[in-house]
């Protein structure tokens, strides 16, 4: 379960499994070539339909980050927290959602 800690540079930080992480950084990678297929795309006069398809993919694929993500966020900090009496998660996570949902 990701247990956060404070650390000399930010105030909290959470640490996640090898499994969790890979997976992570492995749709991060994955979104990463999205854009710079998009950049190369804009470099090359490609058709401004054909682009907004390719954008569009791109936020698909930030979404599907976001919500896996908000699940680990919510089954492991979040629970923890309000286990451990922190009530004021529940606050941070109802900012966190209607950022995630402008």
């Amino acid at each position: 379960m990701p247990v956060r800690k404070a650390c000399a540079c930010c105030e909290r930080s959470t640490i996640r499994s090898e499994e969790e992480r890979k997976r992570l950084i492995h749709r991060l990678n994955r979104i990463e070539g999205q854009i710079r297929g998009i950049r190369g795309m804009i470099e090359n006069n490609a058709y401004c339909n054909d682009v907004l398809i390719q954008s569009a993919a791109v936020n698909s694929a930030v979404n599907s980050f976001n919500k896996e993500l908000i699940a680990s966020h919510i089954r492991g900090c979040v629970a923890r927290d309000i286990r451990e009496g922190k009530d004021d998660v529940i606050d941070e996570l109802v900012v966190t959602l209607q950022k995630l949902m402008k």
